[in-house]
């Protein structure tokens, strides 16, 4: 899995449906449950517990009994990208945020650059929960390789899979990014419209059939698809633009995705799996005539993510520490993931399978943990000039 980044490089610009967007439609459910009442200045007063955060994580009940036990007041900043709390603590949010959540491989620079500090999981008893895929030995996404030190807790996770219709397409051919590319099914895909999942996703096709996916890497670690070489970016241009012909459309939001599946205008489409989650209860509702599944993780690579609770650098204090350490294992207890898996439309890193209906085992993709491990993580590409350029020429073709 990959953590890697160039801290000097400026984010990449979004366009497109984003997962947050996703995760916002799917909370809107529950909105009961999103802790708004909480929300304060960074500047709050010294008792407080200030976090920066994504809303749908926030859990009303969940934060007003920690509050009343550590007697502090939760002070929750909430972003919907991991660029803009970046800059927030880049700027001096050290002092600020006490608590910080980022995904991907955004944990690791933090890390790197001294915006975060070490963690100390025999004070977080409840990382024994966790799904075997996301014990500390099994993911190493968060432990710095120099010092052997853990930084950060994993928390929810999920990827960007393929949902396809299991009437019109083989689970074989499902299994396969092929499938995104197959003239088989010509005017009934469709893609998302951010640039950096189509040509990451590409990426792996091209360094598959190029060969090159298990071949040393110029920078001497393991194939990133946020790392293409010059000619691994030539074969995805290429590719991309052979795909146009075949797409009916670019979707713009998960509500355009849900319609293109349900009418049956498109029969698969790459997604963060919360259409599939929809689809899913619908059709269990009886609401929906068709059947569709998600792979995961298609057999030549997939990309993923894992939502991380991190603690600012600027908790120096040992009693702050604790606290800290404190919010973080209440956050993953199971009764606490169980709501948070349904406020967010997440999977949870931690096994509430004791909790869970058997449908919801289902619909969280709480037996498919292992297929997170070997996935590339979501990263920032090591060129946005080079990947903007290359998907413009993809545009115009």
């Amino acid at each position: 899995m990959t953590s890697t980044n160039d801290s000097n490089k400026a984010a990449p610009r979004k366009s497109g449906p984003s997962r947050r967007g996703a995760m916002k439609t799917i909370a809107g459910a529950a909105a009961a449950l999103v802790a708004a009442p909480y929300i304060r200045p960074a500047s709050a007063a010294p008792t407080a517990l200030r976090a920066l955060m994504w809303e749908a994580y926030a859990v009303r009940d969940v934060i007003g009994a920690f509050e009343e036990k550590h007697k502090v007041k939760f002070a929750p900043t909430f972003f919907d990208g991991n660029s803009e709390a970046y800059n927030k603590l880049r700027v001096g949010g050290t002092k600020d945020f006490d608590l910080v959540q980022a995904d991907g491989f955004w944990p690791s620079l933090y890390f790197r650059e001294k915006l975060i500090r070490d963690m100390d999981y025999a004070k977080i008893p409840g990382t024994a929960n966790y799904f075997p895929a996301f014990k500390p030995d099994a993911f190493p996404l968060l432990k710095d390789e120099t010092s052997g030190v853990f930084f950060g807790v994993p928390f929810c996770w999920g990827s960007y899979g393929i949902t396809y219709n299991v009437g019109e397409v083989p689970v074989e051919k499902a299994k396969s990014l092929e499938l995104l590319f197959s003239p088989d099914y010509s005017g009934r895909l469709a893609t998302n419209a951010r640039f950096e999942e189509n040509i990451a996703l590409a990426g792996i096709m091209v360094a598959h059939r190029m060969g090159t996916i298990d071949k040393p890497r110029p920078d001497g670690k393991s194939f990133n698809p946020y790392k293409l070489t010059d000619e691994e970016l030539d074969g995805v241009e290429k590719l991309l633009i052979e795909q146009k012909p075949l797409l009916l459309t670019r979707y713009q939001d998960a509500a355009t995705l849900e319609q293109l599946l349900v009418s049956g205008a498109i029969v698969a489409a790459p997604e963060f799996a919360q259409v599939y989650r929809l689809m899913l209860e619908k059709k269990a509702k009886g609401e929906l005539d068709i059947t569709v599944d998600h792979t995961l993780k298609p057999k030549e690579g997939g990309l993923g993510w894992v939502d991380t609770w991190l603690i600012s650098s600027g908790v120096t204090d040992a009693e702050k520490a604790d606290i800290c350490h404190a919010f973080i294992d209440t956050m993953i207890k199971p009764e606490t993931m169980v709501q948070i898996g349904k406020a967010s439309g997440c999977s949870t890193t931690i096994d509430i399978r004791l909790l869970s209906s058997a449908e919801d085992q289902v619909l969280y993709l709480m037996n498919r943990t292992d297929e997170l491990r070997g996935m590339y993580m979501f990263d920032q590409p090591s060129s946005t000039e080079k990947w903007e350029r290359v998907w413009s020429r993809v545009q115009a073709a």
